[in-house]
């Protein structure tokens, strides 16, 4: 086993959560998969990292009682085999847009790894939750089967096929199966698998907030506008393509790049002659 894939598996929702628990099942198929996740949610935590962490055995791996990036830092260091690649999720709903990138734990642990230089995937699932809150939401591991058929696949090939030669990590987020009609005219879950779209982030962003009482309320409008009849993200979007039942893949960089710029240029050259001797 010595020239099998090393996959280093993690990811915001806490190592009990359903979605680890399909990908640790999938990607154990093709790669040597060792998991360091969180003890319990860490869900929307950005890149928040940690000095000391306690860390706990667990019957898929390591629990670490942090954040996690703090997992994919004691992975990549301490406690397992440094990875050809880092796997994120599968995270219990969708992580869509620019806005999203930056709060997101799923796709702070890959930007973590690309610290390291060593290529991820997050990965997502997008839960059409309607007028009722996400965690009023039930699923289960079959509503996985996109998400981690596009991973699995993607961890196979991806290397290989040079994708990380040029993005940094891969955001996927994946469609719930598509129902299809069954023998006798029953539904049941489709087996055959939706499309993989090459996409870009949405930069819709669409927070307000409204002062009630000693509170101050947070809206997010974004998650509103998610009918696949009248979704107003345009085509090439990852909202547009997981509304629409396909798997949405961002190839995306990371650390962040910078750019010259003549008018920053010319202010600069003007700050010894502008400001005050101290």
């Amino acid at each position: 086993m010595s020239d099998a894939l090393e996959i280093l598996l993690t990811n915001d929702d806490g190592i009990d959560s359903t979605g680890i628990r399909v990908l640790y099942d999938a990607l154990s198929e093709i790669a040597n998969v060792t998991v360091v996740a969180p003890a319990d949610d860490q869900s929307a935590v950005g890149r928040s990292i940690s000095h000391e962490v306690d860390v706990v055995d667990h019957d898929l791996g390591y629990a670490v009682v942090g954040t996690p990036s703090d997992c994919v830092v004691a992975g990549l260091g301490a406690l397992g085999p440094f990875p050809d690649l880092v796997v994120s999720g599968c995270n219990r709903g969708a992580n869509l847009g620019e806005y999203v990138l930056g709060r997101s734990g799923t796709i702070s642990a890959a930007v973590e790894a690309a610290f390291f230089d060593v290529p991820a995937i997050a990965t997502s699932l997008y839960v059409p939750a309607g007028d009722l809150a996400l965690a009023d939401v039930e699923t289960g591991p079959g509503d996985y089967a996109e998400a981690t058929r596009a991973t699995k696949f993607l961890a196979e090939h991806a290397l290989d096929a040079g994708v990380f030669e040029e993005a940094s990590y891969l955001n996927v987020n994946a469609p719930l199966p598509r129902e299809s009609e069954g023998e006798g005219g029953g539904e049941g879950r489709s087996t055959d698998p939706a499309p993989l779209e090459i996409t870009r982030p949405s930069k819709r962003y669409e927070m307000d907030a409204s002062h009630e009482g000693d509170r101050v309320v947070l809206h997010d409008r974004v998650w509103e506008e998610m009918d696949a009849e009248a979704i107003p993200d345009p085509d090439g979007t990852d909202r547009r393509a997981v509304v629409e039942g396909r798997v949405s893949v961002s190839p995306l960089t990371a650390p962040h790049t910078t750019h010259h710029h003549d008018a920053l240029d010319g202010l600069v050259e003007t700050y010894l002659e502008a400001v005050p001797e101290l």
